[in-house]
């Protein structure tokens, strides 16, 4: 038996509408992240459970701070069982890591009854994530993903005489060549594709946006 401890104190500031307004302004926060993220979201695959956990994420830490800030002995608990938690899932978008810290800063701002803080702080960042990336410049990377004859190299280099590229793999077997080369799109407008397809010794041609996380 602990003594020197007044639960009932620790617990007086912790009523239902604390509980309710400190739910409320979490799940409002995480329903704004997850509009930012489903409409705006600039990476190459979106998921929708990435999507939802952000929000889930939001609610769970403002309901962990809640219980941390009344009542010392649960927080002490609640950190040590924490400790113990290990997540594996990898992250493939940097930019996704952002939106975690953005879910769990609302939580812990919300599961300490700053709801104000809370809200304007979500509404500030999701503004100036919105209008970076309005004005964020049209080029997109993507990769060039050619297959063709050997014979038929300098007609492939005369096609690529005309853009601008980045050499990132060349795989030669036999008579046959893979290259692959990062080049830049405006506006979706890939049209000069179709003329690698113009060449007889061309097999395929395949064009992939490119995140960085390609492995030579």
């Amino acid at each position: 038996m602990l003594s020197g401890f007044d639960f009932t104190a620790q617990l007086a500031n912790l009523t239902v509408g604390t509980i309710i307004a400190t739910l409320l302004t979490a799940t409002v926060c995480g329903a704004i992240v997850y509009i930012v993220y489903r409409f705006f979201y600039r990476g190459v695959v979106y998921s929708e459970n990435f999507n939802i956990l952000l929000v889930l994420t939001t609610v769970v830490t403002a309901f962990i701070i809640m219980t941390i800030s009344a009542n010392i002995v649960l927080s002490l608990g609640m950190v040590g069982a924490l400790s113990i938690v290990r997540f594996r899932a990898a992250v493939k978008d940097p930019l996704d890591i952002g939106f975690l810290f953005w879910g769990i800063a609302a939580g812990i701002t919300a599961g300490a009854q700053l709801y104000w803080v809370a809200l304007l702080g979500t509404v500030m960042i999701a503004v100036i994530y919105i209008l970076l990336t309005i004005f964020k410049k049209e080029k997109k990377s993507y990769l060039l993903i050619v297959r063709y004859d050997a014979a038929e190299e300098m007609n492939i280099y005369g096609l690529l005489g005309n853009i601008k590229y980045k050499l990132k793999n060349k795989t030669q077997t036999g008579g046959r060549i893979e290259l692959t080369i990062e080049v830049k799109i405006k506006n979706n407008d890939a049209s000069y594709v179709s003329r690698f397809n113009e060449i007889n010794g061309v097999e395929s041609v395949t064009l992939l946006e490119y995140s960085g996380e390609y492995m030579n």
